[in-house]
């Protein structure tokens, strides 16, 4: 009872790992010996089944021939039947079982050798032949035989023996290659896109119509011929059964055909149509077991090689999210890096820490940097909110644009909103301040650099009008300043601004104006006159 027990659970457990090959976490040892148990059953199931069907067709289907006595041949025929059953089907399994040489790889948990994985590609090619020479050698035995009695009948079992064992023997290969495919998923794990010389898409349909239409046709027509060349037992009643029985036989057995060679193109395309939407719902580290040496296992191999690239791809977009503005990242993986230069017309935030060299000198390396990211971390989105891009980070500063490479109607209005919001909202653990100047005009965007080293960035005077007007606000004591280019820009809904007179920026030969909103942070009572020089 226990080895039942432990058959039914084999058999169980096998079927079940049979429906998504390959996305299975069983052991290779396992693998090998549900692999075993499931090829016996098959070699001997479908076998029996064959020589019981041999037996039905030519002693209860078939008229039989006129022979001296009946019962006899009967006797010799099954005496003789089940001797070969006897023998013929422990050296199937035996030969079976020495075709599939799995043990070593699989229960060993290594990478199969070429030889080891042509062994299980191969595999039910070879028990295919091994089944035919097998029911080859019983139809000429049984001919012989049944010679001695009537040559009508040695002729008529030898037909029938050769065309159901091809029928068996064709079963058992489209049931064997299923079995196999946990192996040979195992097999291919590595991705090898080497081809094999196994039965592609089209040579399985062509068996599945011999299997169900070619082999049956021609038993009806053989056994038609046969009964009606001069056999006096041929009567169109016992011909009439004789059609039905083995047309409903061939229908049944062409289902069944027909069936499994579908689900073996169908299995792996379904694998490859579920991954397909795991892949449109954003998840690229899918894979599907490529179990398959014919054109259904490039298939296979193909979409992991794009799932592999399309991951490939969300990683470089992920870095450039981290390194470069998400804008340019976007726009560099459209249009790639050769990017020429074009003026427009945008506003130039720059923002700096106010005496963040003091600062700097007397507190850690990591708490400076720690204060840094902090300050960043609530700048940084409110930029992006407004439809900003942050060009670069300049030392306790940055340069962020607003009009490139996304254009912006509203740039400059957008601008003022974000330092109004930074203005506000952000704050220093620290204590540290921070200066923001805006400044508007036509720039040159595009790529910069050279020897393989390229950044997306704004040049031109406005620029440095901005950089300068940042470091005006040390001398006027206000948070934000902003040019009088910018002050023309905004629109109609806008704070009140106060100019601040006599302040010039530095390396400007031409005074620039420049305003204060009236909402945004007051001037101290006394301008401050310490800061950073390091400005760009």
């Amino acid at each position: 009872m226990s080895a039942i027990s432990g058959l039914k659970r084999a058999v169980k457990t096998g079927v079940r790992e049979l429906r998504r090959p390959g996305e299975t976490d069983l052991p290779g040892a396992e693998i090998y010996r549900l692999a075993q148990v499931l090829l016996i059953l098959v070699i001997v199931s479908a076998n029996v089944i064959g020589a019981c069907a041999v037996l039905v067709i030519a002693y209860f289907v078939l008229p039989l021939p006129t022979v001296a006595n009946p019962s006899h041949v009967e006797l010799v025929n099954g005496i003789a039947a089940a001797a070969y059953v006897a023998v013929a089907v422990p050296v199937g399994v035996v030969g079976g079982r020495r075709l599939f040489r799995l043990q070593g790889w699989l229960t060993e948990e290594r990478a199969p050798t070429p030889r080891e994985i042509r062994t299980v590609l191969y595999g039910p090619l070879r028990l295919f032949a091994l089944q035919v020479s097998l029911w080859l050698v019983a139809a000429v035995l049984f001919g012989v035989i049944n010679s001695t009695f009537s040559t009508t009948l040695g002729v008529r079992v030898a037909i029938v023996v050769m065309l159901t064992g091809l029928i068996t023997a064709s079963c058992a290969y489209l049931l064997s290659e299923r079995i196999l495919r946990p192996a040979a998923a195992r097999a291919l794990a590595d991705g090898t896109d080497r081809r094999f010389a196994v039965p592609g898409v089209a040579t399985r349909a062509v068996l599945a119509w011999l299997l169900g239409t070619g082999l049956p046709v021609c038993t009806i027509v053989a056994i038609g011929i046969l009964a009606l060349a001069g056999d006096p037992n041929a009567t169109l009643h016992r011909l009439a059964v004789v059609m039905v029985v083995l047309g409903g036989t061939g229908i049944a057995v062409g289902l069944m055909a027909v069936t499994l060679a579908a689900r073996t193109t169908a299995d792996p395309i379904d694998s490859v149509r579920r991954a397909l939407a795991d892949v449109q719902d954003g998840d690229f580290d899918v894979r599907v077991p490529v179990y398959d040496g014919s054109q259904i296992g490039q298939l296979q191999l193909g979409f992991n090689r794009m799932a592999g690239g399309l991951a490939e791809r969300e990683k470089i977009r992920d870095a450039f999210g981290a390194y470069v503005d998400p804008d340019v990242a976007e726009r560099i993986l459209k249009e790639g890096t050769d990017l020429a230069g074009e003026q427009v017309e945008v506003t130039i935030m720059f923002i700096d820490i106010r005496d963040f060299t003091g600062f700097a000198e007397e507190t850690p390396a990591d708490e400076v940097v720690s204060a840094l990211n902090e300050l960043f971390e609530q700048i940084v989105p409110i930029i992006h909110d407004k439809g900003g891009r942050v060009d670069k980070f300049v030392g306790d500063g940055l340069l962020a644009v607003f009009g490139a490479p996304r254009r912006q109607e509203d740039h400059a209005d957008q601008a003022l909103a974000a330092a109004l919001q930074i203005s506000r909202e952000v704050k220093s653990e620290q204590g540290l301040e921070l200066g923001i100047g805006l400044n508007s005009g036509t720039v040159v965007a595009g790529n910069l650099g050279g020897a393989g080293r390229l950044e997306f960035s704004v040049i031109g005077d406005p620029v440095n009008v901005a950089a300068r007007v940042e470091a005006a606000t040390k001398d006027s004591g206000d948070q934000i300043l902003i040019a009088e280019r910018t002050k023309e820009l905004l629109g109609d809904s806008h704070p009140d601004f106060a100019e601040r007179t006599g302040i010039e920026l530095k390396g400007k030969r031409e005074k620039v104006r420049v305003y204060a909103p009236q909402d945004g942070a007051a001037p101290s009572d006394q301008a401050r006159d310490g800061g950073d020089d390091d400005d760009a």
